[in-house]
């Protein structure tokens, strides 16, 4: 509570009268009104001689005005019920400064005319003028003491119907008082006891009109939540990549990962539509990038190393898509923060700590179902996040697999057709699970995540006389991490505990034959160090120590030649492996323009028994901002890996490590231009010199360990890949996102093979460059999703061009023939003279509808892999058929592939 003050302006008949002002001060509010008051009888200047020849039109005067306001505070404790007016004389000087004080009424508390006495010594002015020059000067001066004003407090949190996500800026409006929201979606507004009608606003969401009755003195805390005049999650994404240094580094965001057509709502599986992406079959989210192996790339979540990142089958990603922010991938030279790899990298991003609330979701559809739960804790700084899923394709889809397949014919291992209880019944059932716990720990954060999947695909017999088997993939990981600031910088240490397992089991018509166990235990230790040295350049040191340790257990007829332990077991429980590397990288900005980031790694490999090898790995990319819109990048690397099974297994990089190491260089060059801000074209060609290889299928594998080892001559090779990829994008944004990609690639092994005539006679050997099994020379794909009023629809097309049909993934091209009696017969053809198998096209369709109800948002959606029914071939089989008396009557070319169609309607609630 305190005084208003009130000056008054000396009279003159020129004088336009009071001046009002307010300001606060102490317990209450001070308002000042200027009062007339008579100047002196006489200016309190000195007077000069006038003379009639110098009289001139004197200058207006002109009063003082209030400069600086002192406002009277009141007394601690003073029980002011009621207004009380103090009245003052002021006397100024020429200065304008108070000089003398004096009360003209005396009838208010002594206290209060102490406080206004004190205050008004405080006040300054701009003095009064006469003729133009200043003077002293008398005035009259008022304080009013008035109780204060009893109100109350309205404050709560404003935020979107359904998201929850806090509405910066919203408005709250009672009459003339208003207020606005912070970034986090809370305010607060004073107002007087009483009813009130609110008015709430923000843009892009519906008026909130209600009322709220408030009595003196209360607080009272609200939330309001406004609906969105369109629920439109693009509208809601702020792209923050980081500056780009990577030549080929494509980064995915949020409905970009999980709104696109024939992914099941997956992050990863968007890493398949895109350029230099191809698959062994449609379906399977195993990448071939750039023409190598799918285990030649690398795949993390946050740094730490997975052996897959997908399901097996039609499964997803092993990481639930809310775990998920953004997603990285490097498809040519990556970066010397990954090592250990020939082909791309995917680094998947765990999404940040939220400590704004409980946030979660659930979904149910026909493959699968998940739940994701984040809980923060914050009066310790702990957040704690959950997810876990489960399929149950043996429920749905597999029945509609065995459905298609139960009536087909069945092909014998003899060649004989059979069809009594149709082709053995397909399963497959996988499960998933992440924890993830944060700690603030001073300025720096402590992380714990752990994650496991577990994969189980094969077939059942219907009849005694079919094959069954199955394959089984699980693996576990425990990281932690910490970070903190260090030396200007940030530092980060880590560790990591992970188990890996496959299992392959087989019977032949029914009798168990034999079972192969590969199993992997590894101890990571990583650390790195990231500093700004200055605004040009930035350092990253990094490097990791891992121990791996594995075991291979083969019985019945997986079991090696020759003598063992046991009558039908092989055991090596010996097979250990050190992997270490050092690495540094910097990012060079000589101007705006150029960005230069070189880097260096030292990578060791020792296996038990074997000798260490060392392999350095320099790195460079340049990027040159040639203008504002266009931009020029390159690369180069040298790469190194151990040898590489078809597909990412426990132990695969370990079984041959005393071969040696594969070796690649990456050589990259392209252009970045964005002709509109919401539009990127990006051209990009590569030439990937293959120096040294060590590519074995699974089937090699097994065969080799069968003689006790590796022990061919010339299991290693040589070669190149070399294309061209494009692509269109529209980012996500507003109504709509999509892209083109084009991709041209040429992969060739060089390889020695034996020359075939016309009649399968053998014509001597031969030497030369010929295309590599996953070579596929053309891939178009192009997606689009586009948000309606009601419902968000987007398609996904795929088209590709076939494999060489070479017969290292499926059969080889064969030509029909006949014997010297005339039988007919298949004849191989020369490895250089193979046909491709027919190119494919696919189209995945997707359609969604989503209601904000109060506290979460529920998404309904219909996802249709393969719409179009169509069926990619995978290989060919050369068969024949048969006469009653058992004689070759036919020839008979059968294509192996199925129609993978996957319709998926769900429901998914986040809130």
């Amino acid at each position: 509570m305190g005084g208003t003050s009130t000056p008054a302006a000396p009279v003159h008949p020129s004088n336009g009268g009071a001046r009002p002002g307010r300001w606060s001060h102490g317990w209450g509010t001070v308002m000042t009104t200027l009062l007339a008051v008579s100047f002196a009888t006489a200016p309190l200047a000195a007077e000069g001689p006038a003379h009639a020849s110098d009289a001139a039109e004197p200058a207006p005067p002109e009063p003082p005005t209030l400069l600086e306001n002192s406002p009277a505070k009141l007394p601690e404790g003073f029980p002011l019920t009621e207004p009380v007016v103090v009245e003052l004389e002021l006397t100024l000087d020429e200065a304008g400064e108070v000089t003398d004080v004096r009360v003209t009424r005396d009838d208010a508390p002594p206290e209060l005319l102490r406080a206004a006495l004190h205050a008004a010594t405080g006040l300054r002015f701009h003095p009064a003028m006469s003729g133009g020059v200043p003077v002293a000067v008398r005035l009259p001066f008022t304080y009013r003491f008035e109780p204060a004003a009893r109100v109350a407090m309205l404050t709560g949190r404003i935020r979107a119907k359904g998201t929850r996500k806090p509405l910066a800026g919203a408005v709250v409006r009672s009459g003339e008082h208003l207020t606005e929201a912070d970034p986090q979606g809370l305010f607060e507004l004073p107002l007087p006891p009483g009813e009130h009608t609110l008015l709430i606003t923000s843009p892009g969401h519906r008026l909130l009109y209600l009322k709220e009755t408030l009595e003196a003195d209360q607080r009272l805390e609200v939330v309001y939540a406004l609906e969105p005049l369109v629920l439109n999650p693009y509208e809601t994404v702020v792209r923050g990549d980081r500056p780009r240094t990577e030549v080929s580094r494509i980064t995915l965001h949020d409905q970009e990962l999980r709104e696109v057509p024939g992914t099941m709502g997956d992050p990863f599986r968007v890493v398949m539509l895109m350029p230099g992406v191809t698959t062994l079959a449609s379906g399977l989210s195993y990448p071939v990038v750039r023409g190598v192996q799918p285990s030649a790339s690398a795949f993390y979540v946050d740094g730490v190393r997975v052996p897959f990142l997908y399901h097996l089958m039609v499964g997803g990603a092993v990481v639930h898509p809310d775990l998920i922010e953004t997603l990285d991938f490097q498809v040519g030279v990556p970066s010397a923060r990954y090592g250990g790899l020939l082909g791309g990298a995917v680094d998947a991003h765990i999404s940040r700590p939220r400590e704004d609330g409980i946030h979660g979701s659930a979904y149910l559809d026909l493959i699968h179902s998940g739940v994701f739960l984040e809980v923060p804790m914050k009066d310790t700084g702990t957040v704690v996040a959950a997810a876990a899923r489960i399929s149950y394709t043996g429920l749905i889809v597999t029945r509609v697999a065995n459905a298609i397949t139960a009536p087909s014919a069945y092909v014998g291992s003899d060649g004989g057709q059979y069809s009594s209880g149709g082709d053995p019944a397909i399963y497959a059932n996988y499960w998933d699970y992440q924890a993830r716990v944060d700690q603030r720990v001073g300025q720096g954060q402590l992380r714990v995540l752990a994650m496991g999947s577990s994969d189980r695909v094969g077939l059942s017999a219907r009849a005694a006389n079919q094959d069954s088997g199955g394959v089984g993939l699980r693996f576990h990981r425990l990281d932690v991490r910490g970070r903190h600031p260090f030396a200007g910088g940030e530092a980060e240490l880590g560790l990591t505990l992970g188990t890996d397992k496959l299992g392959i089991d087989f019977a032949d018509d029914g009798r168990y034959d034999g079972e192969y166990t590969l199993r992997q235990g590894n101890v990571a230790l990583r650390g790195g160090f990231t500093r700004e040295l200055s605004d040009a350049v930035r350092m990253e040191l990094f490097g990791q120590l891992e121990r791996r340790s594995a075991e291979v257990v083969a019985v019945g007829i997986f079991r090696p030649v020759g003598p063992a332990e046991g009558p039908d077991a092989y055991d090596r429980p010996d097979i250990l492996a050190t992997f270490a590397g050092v690495g540094a990288q910097l990012a060079l900005k000589p101007s705006a323009r150029w960005t230069l980031v070189p880097g260096v790694r030292l990578d060791s490999y020792h296996g038990f028994g074997s000798p260490t090898m060392l392999a350095v790995e320099p790195r460079l990319a340049v990027r040159h901002a040639l203008t504002d819109t266009l931009t020029l990048k390159t690369g180069a690397g040298l790469y190194h890996q151990p040898a590489t099974v078809l597909l990412p297994v426990p132990a695969g990089e370990m079984l041959a490590l005393d071969r040696g190491l594969q070796r690649a260089v990456q050589l990259s060059a392209g252009a970045e231009w964005r002709p509109f801000p919401e539009l990127e074209v990006s051209a990009e060609a590569y030439f990937n010199p293959l120096l040294r290889t060590l590519e074995f299928n699974f089937e090699d594998v097994l065969s080799n360990l069968r003689r006790r080892g590796l022990e061919a001559e010339d299991i290693q090779g040589k070669g190149h890949t070399y294309g061209v990829e494009l692509m269109v994008r529209r980012p996500l944004g507003r109504n709509w996102f999509g892209w083109f990609t084009y991709g041209f690639n040429q992969s060739r092994r060089f390889e020695r093979f034996t020359r075939v005539g016309p009649n399968g006679e053998e014509l001597g050997q031969a030497e030369g460059y010929l295309p590599y099994v996953f070579e596929q020379a053309h891939t178009v794909k192009a997606a689009l999703s586009y948000r309606f009023p009601y419902v968000t629809v987007g398609a996904v097309a795929n088209f590709n061009t076939g494999r060489p049909e070479s017969g290292q993934f499926g059969y080889r091209t064969m030509r029909p023939g006949t014997t010297d009696d005339g039988t007919p017969e298949w004849r191989p053809v020369s490895r250089d003279a193979v046909d491709r198998l027919p190119p494919f096209f696919r189209l995945d369709v997707r359609a969604s509808h989503t209601w904000a109800l109060e506290n979460f948002v529920l998404d309904v959606y219909l996802d249709v892999f393969n719409v179009t029914a169509r069926t990619e071939v995978i290989s060919r089989k050369f068969g024949f058929e048969e006469t009653s008396t058992g004689a070759v009557d036919t020839l008979r070319v059968s294509t192996l592939g199925v129609p993978v169609i996957l319709p998926t309607l769900g429901a998914k609630g986040t809130f």
